[in-house]
C-alpha cells in the first residue's frame, strides 16, 4: 500500500497553504502559535473569512453548499489551517448539527439554518449534558411538553462551551417516559433570545468561563424547530455524535503542539519551559476529551463493535 500523497494532493495541500497564508490575519495566527486567549470576535472572523470561500463547512457535501471534499482532501485542509496557526472552527454548528439538519431536516429547515452555519454568522450551541446526565446522557431530563403549535421547554444544560456566545443551541429533550429513556428523547433547535433562558458561567481554573450552564424556564420554542420525529432525538443525537468524535481527536492540532514542545526543547531549558507553560493549562484541560463524546471505555467498544462486530 502506498501511503504517499498523491501529485494532485500534494498540489491541493499547496492551494490550500497558500490561501491559508494570504487570507488568515496576522494577529490571530499569533495568538495560536503563542496559545494566548481568543476572543468570540477572533473565532467569528476566522469562520467568516473561512465562510466567505465556501470552506466552513469543508466536510459538507457540494448540494448543501460545501467544497464536497474526499477525505484526504479534508485532512490535508485540516492540516494546513493547523500548521499556519488558524484557531479550531467552533465545531457546534458546521461539525455538529448541520450533518443532523442534512440528514433529517426537512428541506424548510435546510434552507433556514444552513445558510447562516455556513457563513459563520451564526453561533451554535450544544445542549446535551445535564447534571445528572454526562456520560448516561439517556438519562436526561430536561422536559419539553407540546401544546399546540410549540413545545414549553423546562430543565437545565450544564458543561454548555462557549454557550455565553450561543445565538442558536441544540437540544436534547425529553418529551415522553414511556419505555426505554431512549425513546422518549427529541431534538429541538431553540433560539437563545427567547424568553426564559438563562446562561450562567461556570469559571474555571485558569480563570476563563469556557463552559456554561444553560436554565431553561418555561421556554416557548415553535414545534417548526423539532428536527425529524418526536421521540426519535436519540437517533439523531448518535448520528451528530460519529461527527463530534471524529472533531474530538483533533490529531492537526495535536501534531502542531507537539511540534511546538519539540522545537522548545531545542531551544534550552530557560526559554523551552516559558515557552511551553501555556502547554500545561491545554493538557489539564483536554484532559475532558477522555469524558466528553463518549467515555475512553465507550469509545472502545464502540471500534471493537466496529471491527469485530456485536
Amino acid at each position: 500500500m502506498d501511503l504517499n500523497f498523491t501529485p494532485d494532493e500534494e498540489a491541493f495541500r499547496h492551494e490550500v497553504r497558500q490561501w491559508v497564508a494570504e487570507n488568515l490575519p496576522p494577529d490571530i495566527s499569533h495568538k495560536v502559535h503563542h496559545a494566548l486567549r481568543l476572543s468570540r470576535d477572533d473565532m467569528q472572523r476566522w469562520a467568516k473569512i473561512l465562510g466567505k470561500k465556501g470552506w466552513l463547512g469543508w466536510g459538507w457535501p457540494k448540494q448543501f453548499g460545501g467544497p464536497g471534499w474526499n477525505a484526504v482532501q479534508r485532512h490535508l485542509f485540516e492540516e494546513e489551517c493547523a500548521l499556519a496557526g488558524a484557531p479550531r472552527v467552533v465545531p457546534f454548528g458546521p461539525v455538529m448539527v448541520a450533518p443532523v439538519i442534512m440528514a433529517f431536516g426537512t428541506p424548510e429547515q435546510q434552507k433556514r439554518f444552513l445558510p447562516g452555519i455556513a457563513s459563520g454568522e451564526v453561533w451554535w450551541s450544544q445542549g446535551y449534558s445535564e447534571p445528572g446526565s454526562g456520560s448516561d446522557l439517556a438519562s436526561l431530563k430536561t422536559r419539553a411538553e407540546r401544546v399546540g403549535g410549540k413545545y414549553i421547554v423546562n430543565g437545565q444544560k450544564t458543561w454548555t462551551t462557549l454557550g455565553q456566545y450561543g445565538e442558536w443551541i441544540f437540544c436534547l429533550v425529553r418529551t415522553s417516559t414511556e419505555g426505554k429513556p431512549q425513546t422518549g428523547i427529541s431534538f429541538l433547535l431553540i433560539d437563545m433570545k427567547s424568553p426564559g433562558i438563562t446562561v450562567k458561567p461556570i469559571v474555571l481554573l485558569d480563570g476563563e468561563p469556557e463552559v456554561n450552564e444553560v436554565f431553561f424556564d418555561n421556554v416557548e420554542v415553535p414545534a417548526e424547530n423539532l428536527i425529524g420525529e418526536e421521540n426519535k432525538g436519540w437517533t439523531y443525537a448518535k448520528h451528530l455524535l460519529a461527527h463530534e468524535r471524529t472533531n474530538i481527536a483533533d490529531v492537526n492540532r495535536a501534531k502542531r503542539e507537539l511540534e511546538r514542545l519539540m522545537d522548545a526543547g531545542w531551544q534550552g531549558d530557560h526559554v523551552g519551559a516559558a515557552h511551553c507553560a501555556p502547554l500545561a493549562a491545554m493538557y489539564f484541560n483536554y484532559r475532558k476529551t477522555t469524558i466528553y463524546g463518549g467515555s475512553n471505555e465507550v469509545q472502545r467498544n464502540i471500534v471493537a463493535q466496529t471491527v469485530l462486530g456485536s
